[in-house]
């Protein structure tokens, strides 16, 4: 005996939009598609693409909105562990985001690079993502030296290290660990500015002096680290 469980739930509109839209963008580019042509694929009225959607650009990218939702939470749940650590766990939402899905996000990734108001938008989502991590790591190092600065500094490593694996996945199509290569580049932000990086502190006089030898060609944060971490400073 079969069980009768009734209609099938209907997908939220949203997700309808923004299938149809991407649908659309593949079949005959992003340039030549209207909001009329995707409201017609979709079955719905312009008002309903505009309720959800200001623009087609928004329309490629409909789970960033959820996925920045859900960053935001997870750091104001985060308890007193190593910030840096909290951030980078943060930053894995994202990949998980992209790797629900892999073929809609290679789809998505070659799209991008194929138009540049798109990768315009993107740049702008990734500035997000940064600025978010950004006022966790300032208000968890508030009132100690520098902390604006170190938290922009911070929250830009781990997204260009997130993106480094990230992007090299999507290149690869899809195939492979994405995990594997985002965990590979956020090690490297862990262990440049987590709590356990860097030598220890020297306490230093007023007339004492501190002579640090660096690489030819060190970039300069890494310098101003290990001075900072020299001299006993926060």
């Amino acid at each position: 005996m079969t069980e009768d469980r009734g209609p099938a739930k209907k997908p939220p509109m949203r997700d309808v939009l923004a299938e149809a839209a991407f649908g659309l963008f593949m079949e005959r580019g992003f340039e030549r598609t209207t909001v009329d042509d995707i409201v017609a694929r979709a079955g719905v009225g312009r008002r309903s693409f505009f309720r959800y959607f200001p623009s087609k650009e928004d329309a490629v990218f409909p789970d960033h909105e959820r996925c920045l939702a859900d960053m935001t939470a997870f750091l104001e749940a985060a308890g007193d562990g190593d910030p840096v650590d909290t951030v980078c766990d943060a930053a894995r939402l994202v990949l998980r985001m992209y790797a629900v899905n892999p073929e809609f996000s290679v789809q998505r990734y070659r799209l991008t690079r194929e138009v540049p108001g798109l990768r315009t938008y993107e740049l702008s989502v990734v500035r997000r993502y940064e600025r978010t991590l950004a006022g966790y790591l300032e208000r968890r190092g508030a009132g100690t030296r520098d902390a604006a600065l170190r938290a922009e500094v911070i929250a830009a490593s781990v997204v260009a290290a997130h993106n480094n694996g990230l992007r090299s996945w999507l290149r690869s199509g899809g195939e492979g660990d994405a995990g594997a290569e985002v965990d590979r580049a956020l090690e490297l932000v862990r262990t440049v500015w987590g709590r356990a990086a860097g030598p220890p502190a020297v306490s230093a006089r007023e007339d004492e002096v501190i002579v640090m030898v660096a690489a030819k060609g060190a970039p300069m944060w890494r310098v101003v680290q290990r001075i900072e971490s020299a001299l006993g400073k926060d």
